[in-house]
């Protein structure tokens, strides 16, 4: 009887390398096959790359990015999981990250106001707030992967924009 290990050593051998090329990018190389990989994929690479985007780029650039970047998203989960046999597999982390690009839209990169969004987003995409959790049960396509992460990205958002203006001033910076 094979064991786990071998099964997958064995179905990576029968990739493609355009395939390999796909799971270490929607992986983030290493980072997708960590504990916890989605957390993890967005403390290192998602807050980096949205600390970036938000200081060289405008809100509306800021949200075409962010857009355009769930798009690839969807398309690299709808393959990657295809590639890996799985359904939204933790392996793939692009749909944590689109979430949190959407969670710190037009909100000030102050680090408050980025642990507060990190932590939100990431307890609102594990509960799957409405419409996430209907969206989650019923799209299995790499649409409704990252669809569900983008929901809690924008409820995120809202919370988020909401303490900037009525919490207290430190937030803001």
């Amino acid at each position: 009887m094979s064991s786990v290990r071998e099964v997958e050593e064995s179905s990576a051998r029968r990739r493609s390398a355009g395939e390999r090329v796909l799971l270490a990018v929607g992986s983030i190389g290493p980072l997708g096959h960590a504990p916890a990989s989605g957390t993890v994929a967005v403390a290192v690479a998602g807050i980096p790359l949205a600390w970036v985007m938000r200081h060289y780029l405008t809100d509306g650039v800021y949200l075409g990015v962010a857009i355009a970047f769930t798009v690839a998203a969807m398309a690299l989960h709808h393959r990657g999981d295809k590639v890996l046999g799985e359904s939204d597999s933790r392996k793939l982390v692009w749909d944590e990250l689109a979430g949190f690009f959407f969670a710190l839209y037009a909100v000030p990169f102050t680090w408050p106001v980025v642990v507060i969004g990190f932590f939100l987003e990431r307890v609102i995409d594990i509960v799957k707030v409405p419409p996430a959790n209907w969206i989650d049960d019923r799209m299995h396509s790499g649409v409704g992967v990252v669809l569900d992460d983008v929901v809690a990205g924008v409820y995120t958002c809202i919370l988020l924009h909401g303490l900037v203006r009525f919490g207290p001033a430190w937030l803001a910076g």
